[in-house]
């Protein structure tokens, strides 16, 4: 007999898919394939993809989250989100060459932190030149949290994994910056999140 899972649902991405598409209809504006790093449940691909007819929604995650993502993509069945991809950052090469755009949402106060700078560097590798890396979560400013909420977040991650932790933009920057990318928007989200924005230079 089969194996039936339930579809996964995140609150949060429910909460943010059209904050965070208000930032990817300015960036995304040409047809091309968006790499997604970390799908999760899924829900962003399928959400982005229908609003985004323009562009080839590439979804991927480690392999745990992937029947997840299936079952949203079955029953969006959207013509223009791709199967799934197997993703771990850290490996030296990704299993897709090359990317007009890529998004993130939540993932880098997740991984540890070589993993965040494996990340960029695969960013680096995969972008096209002037495409878009859109980063979005909760990030600290010159080493400061910007909301009591995200101090008290990034207390509960450390707590759950020493490794987590919520990441300083200017750490984020320098990471960008060798992997050939420049920041050029930060913008101010819901619930003291931002989408950060670097093009491929």
């Amino acid at each position: 007999m089969p194996t039936h899972f339930a579809k996964p649902f995140s609150e949060a991405c429910e909460q943010n898919k059209d904050p965070i598409l208000g930032v990817l209809e300015r960036y995304f504006t040409e047809p091309g394939t968006i790499l997604e790093i970390g799908s999760g449940t899924g829900q962003h691909a399928v959400y982005f993809a229908a609003a985004l007819p323009h562009l080839r929604w590439q979804p991927s995650d480690v392999p745990e989250h992937l029947p997840g993502i299936r079952l949203w993509l079955a029953e969006a069945a959207l013509p223009n989100v791709a199967e799934p991809l197997e993703l771990d950052v850290r490996a030296s090469s990704w299993p897709l060459s090359e990317a007009d755009g890529i998004f993130s949402a939540n993932t880098a106060h997740i991984m540890h932190w070589p993993a965040v700078e494996a990340m960029f560097a695969g960013v680096g590798r995969v972008l096209r030149r002037g495409g878009c890396f859109c980063l979005y979560g909760p990030f600290n400013e010159n080493g400061k949290f910007t909301s009591e909420s995200n101090a008290r977040f990034h207390m509960s991650l450390q707590m759950r994994d020493p490794g987590m932790g919520i990441r300083d933009k200017a750490d984020l920057d320098r990471l960008a910056t060798a992997a050939g990318l420049e920041r050029i928007d930060d913008v101010v989200m819901p619930v003291n999140n931002f989408t950060l924005v670097w093009r491929k230079c």
